[in-house]
């Protein structure tokens, strides 16, 4: 059985249509079953209806059949979303004739539920003349299929190709806000690297040759189009195109090529392979924004392959604005586009932490990422993209496209007002002093633009010139790179997390394989167990700290009072070390300072015990809500678990702030959640006085922090706190920024 189970869902996943899919579904499953009758119906959940789209033994045409959710057997099985099994139909309470089908022949039945992610997609029937129930080993089959078929269905559902959909709306990630209204355009032409098949070289010389000749090329390509957005971008955006020319220049990859070039590969499947070993390392990493690195190295590699093909970048000729789709953006699409003949982004692959992604926000482009599409079909068409909801409309209707043109103009209003109040301090309305902080570490190799609009930076990764290198950075190397960081932001505080490796974060150069990395040997374990490292890091922090005093250190993954003492025992030698070298020269080393982030819900009861021994606390709200309600954020099937507004990680912030606040702490957020209006509000509200985020949040807290009194946002803390739903928080919330006129940010915001 195993054997036909896997026949009938290659056969339904490789036919040319839904309609197509489900006639093989019904015959194959007859055949395989044995069954004189097999049907196939679609839940329709806007009509909250059941729709027979196929059957093999009904005398009916597909869509002549509709009923209720609460209507016949069908309709208990989708409500029941279990299966019902019946040796005869006509006896059963909730059974429903339709004469028309010819199914009274027929009196046994049995229907499972389709069902993906808690929704029934449709209900799978089989039926028999005889009158009996059909066996364990039956049963058991159907609904292994109805399980498999989820997928599958789901699948054509998320690309817009499922039946119940008049128009096709496809879904995905908001990655960068606002609304596109253009024709699609996909690039049909570019090759991938991932159709490279295994082949020989027949010159290895000659190979190697044209790989330094792509390298080469490439290094232009991405200068020449790094000087095109000059004009557009800040300093810290562009980085990207200089990390980009640092990774082609850095031996490690050539190195990896030249050896599978050497060992007998062609040039072009060498590169796959090194290209899919790398990006996998960082794949397998959970920090999102590391984690999208490998989509980095995975566009060197397409850029790669153009060159090692054609030798040339493409030209598009695009004269009209037009919403760009791909399998996976890259900055260089981006920049190849007209800046303005480019009106929204989509793609099939990567998240919202994406280069380009990054680059989208920063020019302005509304994208949507994560987006199941085939291109041949939405090449060319009209297209509707909402950069805030995270959908993508093809030819739309007349009515969709008057509702986005009007949101459009609204859009354009609020980011005038917007621009128009932005102050470099923040304050409530009745004049409390918020402290705005930037979450930093795109530009780790090349330093980071300053930004008049926020108090210092909160939370600055370190990760990067550890994880791009081909051995361990040198402590001039490290030194050399915080200096620049702090100089950038000289007079205001720079908070740099030390080395977060380990576990999901693998160096290149240094193996380590877990059953559980989200658990494993990482963050501070990973420092203490290596105190060479850790020593070497802090030395180059307090070194580069010279002449400007603006440095405080931050310890990531501490879950207990141990790991805390045991590290400041290794930052005070470490200080003691650069202090006797600037006794030396003449100069004054002052002491940085130190805090802990609270991401491990561990910590949370040690608090008080870690507040005598540190100057500050850092919260990191995305692992904590990861933590507390054990859910991995980047798993798309628990996503919907994942929610930084359940009841117990609002419980959890205020536990946190009570305590600094006992204690005479000061404490920051430095997750996703300080740079959402609804997060930033009910953090203020709990007595936060210190936020960091992304740039792009910037302007929009500032804005919805500005006008809201203290008092109010306290009483409705008091208010939300009582609730135990997510949901009930949410809604409460959202209604206090409306009742603050505060509602057209929140929408521009979702």
């Amino acid at each position: 059985m195993l054997t036909k189970l896997r026949d009938i869902v290659h056969k339904v996943a490789s036919s040319a249509s839904v309609s197509d899919s489900l006639d093989v579904l019904v015959k194959e499953t007859c055949l395989a079953m044995s069954t004189e009758c097999c049907s196939v119906y679609i839940a329709d959940h806007q009509l909250k209806t059941y729709e027979l789209m196929a059957s093999q033994g009904l005398d009916v045409a597909p869509g002549s059949i509709v009923m209720d959710f609460d209507e016949g057997l069908v309709g208990l099985v989708g409500r029941r979303a279990e299966p019902i099994n019946v040796a005869d139909v006509k006896k059963h309470r909730e059974f429903k004739h339709f004469p028309e089908t010819g199914e009274d022949a027929f009196h046994s039945f049995l229907g499972t539920p389709i069902i993906y992610r808690r929704e029934v997609l449709g209900v799978l029937v089989v039926q028999q003349r005889d009158s009996r129930h059909f066996d364990e080993s039956e049963e058991s089959f159907l609904i292994t299929l109805a399980a498999q078929l989820a997928v599958i269905f789901a699948h054509a559902k998320a690309q817009g190709i499922w039946p119940e959909n008049e128009i096709t709306v496809l879904h995905g990630a908001a990655a960068s806000q606002g609304i596109a209204i253009a024709r699609a355009w996909c690039d049909l032409t570019r090759p991938e690297l991932e159709d490279v098949l295994p082949a020989s070289v027949v010159c290895s010389k000659s190979d190697i040759r044209r790989l330094d000749e792509a390298i080469n090329a490439a290094c232009n390509d991405f200068r020449k189009l790094r000087k095109r957005l000059d004009l557009d971008l800040n300093a810290d955006v562009l980085a990207i195109f200089d990390l980009f020319t640092h990774l082609l220049n850095d031996p490690m990859l050539r190195d990896a090529i030249v050896e599978r070039i050497n060992n007998g590969d062609m040039a072009e499947w060498a590169l796959r392979q090194a290209v899919d070993d790398f990006s996998a390392r960082f794949g397998a990493m959970s920090d999102p924004y590391l984690k999208q690195r490998a989509a980095d190295i995975k566009e060197l590699g397409q850029r790669l392959l153009t060159f090692l093909q054609q030798q040339s970048a493409p030209e598009w000729n695009i004269e009209q604005p037009i919403v760009l789709l791909a399998r996976e953006l890259t900055a260089g699409m981006l920049a190849a586009i007209p800046r303005g003949k480019l009106a929204g982004l989509v793609a099939e692959e990567g998240a919202v932490n994406a280069h380009a992604a990054i680059l989208a926000r920063a020019m302005g482009i509304p994208a949507v990422m994560g987006v199941d599409f085939r291109p041949r079909l939405v090449h060319g068409k009209h297209i509707v993209l909402d950069g805030y909801q995270g959908m993508v409309f093809v030819e739309p209707s007349g009515v969709v496209v008057q509702e986005y043109e009007r949101l459009l103009e609204e859009e354009a209003e609020i980011q005038s007002l917007l621009d128009s109040e932005f102050t470099s301090n923040t304050q409530t309305a009745d004049g409390t002093e918020i402290e705005i902080h930037l979450n930093a570490g795109l530009s780790a190799d090349t330093g980071i633009a300053i930004n008049d609009g926020v108090d210092g930076v909160g939370l600055y990764r370190t990760e990067i010139p550890f994880l791009m290198q081909s051995s361990f950075p040198s402590e001039d190397d490290q030194c050399a790179l915080y200096q620049s960081i702090l100089e950038a932001y000289r007079g205001q505080p720079v908070v740099m997390r030390s080395l977060d490796i380990g576990g999901d974060k693998p160096l290149p150069y240094l193996t380590i394989e877990e059953d559980n990395p989200f658990l494993g040997w990482r963050g501070i374990r990973f420092t203490l167990d290596h105190p060479d490292i850790f020593l070497m890091q802090i030395r180059a922090m307090l070194r580069a700290s010279d002449g400007m005093d603006n440095l405080a250190i931050l310890l990531p993954m501490v879950s207990g009072l141990n790991e805390l003492l045991d590290a400041k025992v290794l930052i005070q030698r470490a200080f003691d070390e650069v202090a006797e070298l600037f006794d030396a020269e003449g100069k004054t080393l002052h002491p940085p300072s130190l805090g802990v982030m609270v991401e491990v819900p561990s910590i949370l009861y040690q608090l008080d015990a870690v507040a005598q021994h540190v100057d500050f606390i850092s919260v990191g709200t995305n692992d904590l809500t990861q933590y507390l309600l054990a859910v991995d954020r980047n798993n798309v099937r628990v996503a919907d678990v994942y929610d930084s507004l359940h009841p117990a990680v609002i419980a959890a912030l205020q536990s946190i702030v009570s305590t600094c606040q006992r204690n005479q702490l000061p404490v920051c957020v430095c997750g996703e959640l300080a740079g959402d209006p609804l997060g930033a509000m009910l953090l203020i509200g709990m007595g936060y006085r210190q936020l960091s985020m992304n740039t792009r949040s910037v302007a929009r807290i500032k804005y919805v922090l500005r006008h809201l009194d203290i008092k109010a946002v306290q009483e409705h803390v008091k208010t939300i706190s009582s609730l135990t739903m997510a949901d009930e928080i949410r809604a409460e919330s959202e209604s206090f920024l409306k009742l603050h006129n505060l509602g057209d940010i929140l929408r521009v915001c979702r």
